[in-house]
């Protein structure tokens, strides 16, 4: 069985005091007489009481807890979001709490119930895959809590918003590859209904445009974006009668996934198929060759999602929803890097 938690009413009948009277002796209260506070300082101290700060809190009108919902809080993307947002709202006398959807919509529902019933003070959120309807994030707004969306968002929702620019950062990367003397590039795209895919999807299509490429539905392939979906992709394209010169690919694990199939058949990257990612996750530095892809400022996005959320609360959320855009930085790396004739 479980201990019993030691209350106030436990130090006081301990004490033959009010339970009042302990509550002020812990709270510091200028009425109540020094050696009165020791006594009870000592006897909490030995029953081993715990306050209940939560309850504090609620009586004040805040919780001091930033909800953070993530689709997987394992990738190195998010979790350096998070440190973004706990850099600065730590700093405001906030706690953290993180949730991971998995991207599921039911998951993603649960967690925001489950952070509401908690009454957190805000919730930060990049938003499931599975997720088409947000009906559900109206419930967060309809009771004022301030609600940002990172990474991911949608215009049907008036919110604030941290983002960077999906669309240029695909453009660059398939640029650079179109530079590299590529002109059969396929493309690793994610779910339509999930903004950041859309943008990518656009950004490899307009490059090939302004290359006069003319834009190849058959090399464009809709994916989980998963180590394994690259794998998979690979594994396709290696039977195609005609190889691509180029993948593109809208994650960085997708990309990294089809490296490894492309290396297993002996086809060299980047010489005979050049590769490029999106994210720039921890790993892609330590492949051989070593990834290109899109660095998307991860830990400084956490950070503007934390500075919003704390001007709603200083606006007592009366301030307009504000989008930023952060500018992506392509990292070439050897995977992209084809030698020249």
């Amino acid at each position: 069985m479980s201990k019993k938690r030691t209350t106030i009413h436990d130090i006081a009948s301990k004490l033959n005091i009010t339970a009042s009277t302990v509550s002020r002796a812990l709270n510091d209260h200028p009425k109540i007489s020094t050696s009165t506070k020791k006594l009870v300082i000592k006897t909490a101290k030995e029953l081993n009481y715990q306050p209940n700060s939560l309850a504090a809190a609620l009586r004040n009108g805040r919780t001091n807890i930033v909800g953070v919902i993530v689709p997987q809080a394992d990738r190195n993307f998010f979790s350096s979001v998070i440190r973004g947002i706990e850099d600065v709202v730590n700093k405001s006398g906030y706690n953290v709490m993180i949730c991971q959807s998995n991207d599921s919509l039911e998951k993603e529902k649960s967690n925001i119930t489950a952070l509401l019933e908690a009454q957190v003070d805000g919730i930060l959120v990049s938003y499931a895959k599975e997720t088409t309807d947000f009906s559900h994030y109206h419930e967060i707004i309809n009771k004022g809590v301030p609600l940002i969306l990172f990474d991911r968002q949608d215009e049907s929702l008036d919110v604030g918003a941290v983002v960077i620019d999906d669309y240029l950062g695909a453009y660059k990367a398939t640029e650079h590859l179109i530079q590299q003397g590529c002109e059969r590039i396929v493309h690793f795209c994610g779910p339509e209904n999930v903004s950041i895919y859309r943008e990518r999807r656009r950004g490899y299509e307009e490059a090939l445009r302004r290359a006069n490429i003319d834009v190849d539905n058959n090399l464009i392939i809709k994916s989980n974006l998963k180590l394994e979906d690259g794998h998979q992709h690979a594994l396709d394209i290696i039977k195609w009668k005609e190889l691509p010169d180029a993948i593109f690919s809208a994650s960085d694990y997708s990309a990294m996934g089809a490296m490894e199939i492309l290396k297993e058949n002996d086809i060299v990257v980047p010489d005979q198929i050049a590769v490029v990612g999106f994210s720039n996750e921890s790993f892609t530095s330590f492949v051989d060759p070593g990834l290109t892809t899109v660095d998307q400022h991860s830990k400084k996005m956490g950070q503007h999602a934390a500075q919003l959320f704390l001007n709603q609360v200083k606006k007592g959320g009366s301030s307009s929803p504000t989008k930023t855009v952060l500018t992506p930085e392509l990292i070439i790396r050897g995977s992209s890097l084809k030698r020249k004739n």
